[in-house]
């Protein structure tokens, strides 16, 4: 009985959606040039709001974003030159709760890889 219970404690806990609620600094190599990304995260159960500002594409706001366990992903829609497009971001929140690895598609068929870390 009591490895039962201890199994459906372990289980319980991998089930729930990580907060990351906070500020984020993330960093992603495009082009051969560094660019930077800041995100402020709201999360509430397994729902993900917030908003994100980058020097190429300005604020955005977070859509369509959910966290579950230690997967995170959603939705921003940007403009670059006046130029609309949808970012889907997915990303792998680390052990520690202080990083994520972000994958984002959507930029003509590219795919950026972004290092997020926690600000506070």
């Amino acid at each position: 009985m009591k490895w039962f219970l201890v199994l459906l404690v372990a289980l319980a806990f991998t089930a729930t959606a990580a907060d990351i609620s906070g500020n984020w600094k993330a960093t992603a190599d495009f082009s051969g040039n560094t660019i930077e990304r800041t995100f402020v995260f709201k999360v509430e159960g397994t729902k993900l709001t917030g908003e994100t500002t980058s020097q190429l594409m300005g604020k955005s706001t977070i859509n369509d974003g959910k966290v579950e366990g230690d997967n995170v992903s959603f939705t921003i829609t940007g403009n670059i030159q006046g130029n609309e497009m949808k970012l889907t971001y997915k990303g792998k929140i680390a052990a520690d709760g202080k990083e994520i690895k972000f994958t984002v598609d959507g930029l003509g068929g590219n795919t950026i890889e972004w290092n997020a870390k926690k600000v506070s």
